[in-house]
């Protein structure tokens, strides 16, 4: 790939970046907003109660009410008097104007860029001159001005910056682990450091990180922490330091293995993520390579995609590479282009593995109807070599026991509400039970799934963003969760997307999970009969697990755990079984959620298809029917048809299964 090549795209990214900021002049609906605000909101503080609070009514609303909201009031509302370390706080009270900041430590004469919060409390809108420009803040109201720690400020009188700043004696260190790692040095007070040139990203603990091997950085010469680690098969090694003024250090430090995933022929990947997709940061695929090298990230699948309009970013990287592995792909890791095919109605679906540039990209965004069913695009993708699956499923609580009103409820919120269908068409791989929102509810509808007789492997996707910095677990580095895929021979693509198609995986946010039935590992089908007895052992490794469950298609066979749980399956009829792991949330889990590991099945006795669960999708299929009548956006009836009729083929399949139970 010519250095040229990719630098032509990346640089139109960045006139966006400058024209428009961070969402790229993509049209405000509401997650364009919650990028455009989580720079600042990456310590717990909700975006979305803070919109719901200045608009009043539900999720569903903001949709069409995005132009009424002001979010630089969304951001000062949310932040609730906090400060964050890339923003400054001018309190305009009717006592006076009052800075509130985290001062930085600076180690030249250059001004530090920031953000200025310009919050009032006061009756009556009141003007703030930044830098010699008028900028007015309705009463009560609140806005976000950029400025530097050389900057003029006047609130009625001059405002002094010096809080912003120190000065501090500057070192350099030089950072050897003997192998790419990804690696984070900060100051007493948290504060990052990085190499020239780096992206000063921070992940979903606010942990400033950035990758490579024998790097150089300019930093106070204070008291500093540095830590290396290498994905989640490593441990974290840290040593503290205190680097004399004008010392050049080295600091070699190696991070530990916790295990050794390619050692047992199984290959770990993360089939979603975005190189491109709005942020302060456009990336090259340079920092792509950084990245799935400095986490041993043994399969990457950057996803071209759109945000909420036309533009499919990285499609031309997509053209150029389609079929081939990118070029720092080696014996351990393979690194391909494939698509994140989005529909905010219907779900959105990811494709690896692909050999060439499919058409379909998107539908109902903007103007655009939902002109076909995500069956199309699944199809196209599935011609071309794909593995296709639902990516980020769900986003609610759901339990074993509910019904699927709360999966399918009202709303363009991304949900995979068409999944149930695809399932039983055969149109997908897998599902990624481990994402960024709610795991617990995606592994409730994978179960009934699987148990109303859909072959789908358990996968991984973090939707992490390269271009985002600050923005929680898209900032956070790509493999943070991955799907654990055994791998016949040589990692290729194609070996990895054939250990996919046959379900022989697991997904994890960190620890290893091991099922055992009879013999037979995830994927396999055990011979018993009626009246069999089958053992099945489960394992966890890591630190951070401490439960593991035993589950089949009738709920919980056992659980205890964290090291090792075994139990007996008496067999009644053909059922699945699975194991879960998981805990509460730890420094090696970058999940908000907590600790999660889940396998893909194992069946026992023959294909599965339970009443229950049969009945449940069924349900589905008329909720998903109402839904479409209520939310969906239509040119034609034909449309419309198309949806309706592609439904009737799905519900034939469940209701054959029924008259087989």
């Amino acid at each position: 790939m010519s250095r040229a090549r990719q630098e032509e795209p990346v640089e139109e990214y960045r006139r966006l970046l400058e024209r428009h900021g961070v969402t790229w002049g993509e049209e405000l609906i509401p997650y364009v907003g919650e990028v455009g605000t989580s720079a600042y909101l990456m310590n717990g503080h909700d975006y979305w109660a803070a919109c719901f609070r200045q608009l009043g009514g539900a999720r569903r609303d903001m949709d069409a009410r995005m132009g009424e909201l002001d979010l630089d009031r969304v951001v000062r509302d949310a932040l609730g008097g906090d400060v964050p370390d890339n923003l400054a706080a001018l309190r305009l009270t009717p006592g006076g104007s009052r800075l509130a900041a985290r001062t930085l430590a600076v180690l030249d004469g250059t001004p530090l860029k920031t953000t200025l919060l310009l919050d009032s409390s006061l009756a009556e809108p009141v003007t703030v001159t930044v830098d010699g420009v008028d900028h007015e803040v309705p009463a009560g109201g609140a806005r976000l001005v950029e400025i530097t720690s050389a900057s003029t400020v006047i609130a009625e009188k001059p405002i002094d910056l010096s809080a912003l700043t120190r000065r501090a004696p500057a070192a350099r260190l030089r950072l050897r682990a003997g192998f790419p790692c990804r690696w984070s040095v900060t100051g007493a007070d948290g504060q990052g450091w990085y190499p020239a040139g780096a992206v000063r990203a921070l992940d979903a603990h606010l942990r400033p990180y950035f990758h490579g091997d024998d790097v150089e950085l300019v930093v106070p010469a204070e008291r500093l922490t540095v830590s290396v680690t290498r994905g989640m098969e490593y441990g974290t090694a840290s040593v503290e330091i205190t680097p004399a003024p004008g010392e050049v250090k080295t600091v070699e430090l190696t991070p530990e293995r916790i295990y050794d995933a390619a050692a047992r022929g199984w290959y770990g990947g993360d089939l979603h993520v975005h190189l491109n997709w709005m942020g302060d940061a456009p990336a090259t695929p340079d920092r792509a390579a950084a990245a799935q090298l400095g986490e041993d990230l043994h399969v990457l699948n950057l996803v071209a995609g759109n945000v909420a309009g036309e533009r499919v970013y990285d499609k031309e990287l997509l053209e150029e590479w389609a079929g081939r592995d990118l070029p720092w792909s080696d014996g351990r890791h393979v690194a391909r282009v494939g698509v994140e095919y989005r529909n905010d109605l219907l779900g959105h679906v990811t494709a690896f593995g692909l050999t060439g540039t499919p058409t379909h990209f998107h539908s109902g965004f903007g103007h655009g109807t939902d002109r076909h069913p995500n069956s199309t695009p699944l199809m196209e993708l599935r011609e071309l070599g794909g593995i296709t699956g639902y990516g980020h499923p769900f986003h609610t609580d759901l339990s074993d026991t509910d019904p699927p009103e709360r999966a399918v409820a009202a709303g363009r919120n991304c949900s995979a509400r068409e999944i149930v269908v695809d399932a039983a068409l055969g149109l997908i791989d897998g599902l990624d039970v481990l994402n960024h929102s709610s795991v617990q509810a995606t592994a409730v509808v994978y179960r009934r799934l699987i148990g109303a007789g859909n072959r789908l492997a358990v996968t991984a996707g973090t939707d992490a963003v390269l271009s985002i910095t600050r923005r929680g677990t898209a900032s956070s580095p790509p493999g943070w969760e991955r799907v654990f895929a055994r791998v016949e021979g040589p990692l290729t693509a194609r070996s990895f997307a054939r250990a996919v198609r046959h379900g022989r995986t697991f997904a994890t946010t960190a620890p290893w999970l091991e099922l055992d039935v009879g013999g037979g590992g995830p994927g396999d089908t055990v011979r018993a009969a009626e009246g069999d007895t089958v053992v099945i052992t489960a394992r966890a490794v890591g630190p951070e697990a401490e439960w593991l469950q035993i589950r089949t298609a009738d709920g919980i066979l056992a659980e205890g755990g964290p090291g090792e749980l075994t139990a007996e399956l008496r067999v009644r009829e053909p059922t699945y079984v699975v194991a879960v792991a998981g805990g509460r949330p730890h420094p090696r889990s970058l999940h908000p959620q907590g600790v999660y590991a889940h396998t893909s099945p194992v069946y026992v006795g023959g294909p599965v298809a339970r009443r229950e669960d049969v009945a449940w999708c069924l349900r589905w299929l008329d909720l998903l029917d109402e839904l479409l009548t209520s939310d969906g956006k239509f040119a034609s009836g034909a449309q419309r048809a198309a949806h309706r009729e592609l439904h009737e083929r799905a519900r034939a399949v469940y209701e054959a299964r029924l008259r087989t139970t």
